[in-house]
């Protein structure tokens, strides 16, 4: 079975459940770039609740048509996200219990430059899937798979993101341990980031 997902930063732990769970995993490569997705957003958490951390991109500043491929996106430098960034993961996972142990793993990404978006989310996914000791079999698109997809491949695209989600029978949010569960309750489906910091190693029996 195959599993259509857009390209995520720092994707959710649904988004990785797939990439565990998958016998191989398409990532599109040729839709439009969509604001307001995990395509260049994150959601962690944080003592005041949730935060999403959003990289900007080129597209919004210079107002590109918003038909622009999501593999030609390129990232903007404008707001020192980098730092901004990071320094809310510290705030964040500073105390977390997994949090020293993957730091050095995490930091590159906020201190490394990368020109595109796709290019930088890939970069992401083989590190996070290396300390999750998860080996998925990925490609991507060579154009755009246009629905209905083909026969044998699930479309996640629409199932996986922030806002109005479509039904997935196949994820049920399990509870783990998280730092600020105590002021706020538990929130599901975080950054895998949340997964990682917390629960370690033991993150991949999660997804």
């Amino acid at each position: 079975m195959t599993a259509l997902l857009s390209t995520t930063y720092f994707g959710p732990i649904q988004w990785y459940q797939k990439l565990f769970r998958y016998d191989q995993v398409v990532i599109e490569q040729y839709e439009s770039f969509q604001k307001q997705t995990f395509r260049n957003r994150c959601i962690i958490a944080t003592t005041q609740g949730t935060q999403a951390l959003t990289v900007p991109i080129e597209s919004e500043k210079l107002k590109v048509k918003s038909e622009e491929l999501i593999k030609d996106i390129r990232i903007s430098d404008h707001g020192d996200w980098r730092r901004l960034h990071w320094n809310a993961l510290v705030s964040a996972y500073g105390d977390s219990p997994f949090f020293d142990y993957y730091q050095d793993d995490i930091r590159p990404f906020f201190t490394r430059r990368w020109t595109y978006l796709l290019d930088f989310n890939e970069a992401i996914r083989q590190t996070i899937c290396q300390l999750l000791d998860i080996s998925p079999h990925v490609s991507y698109s060579e154009s755009y798979i246009k629905d209905p997809v083909p026969d044998g491949t699930t479309s996640f695209r629409e199932a996986i993101r922030p806002k109005h989600p479509l039904p997935d029978s196949d994820f049920l949010p399990r509870r783990y341990y998280q730092v600020f569960e105590h002021k706020h309750g538990f929130f599901p489906n975080l950054s895998i980031l949340d997964l990682l910091f917390n629960m370690g190693p033991e993150g991949v029996f999660y997804l």
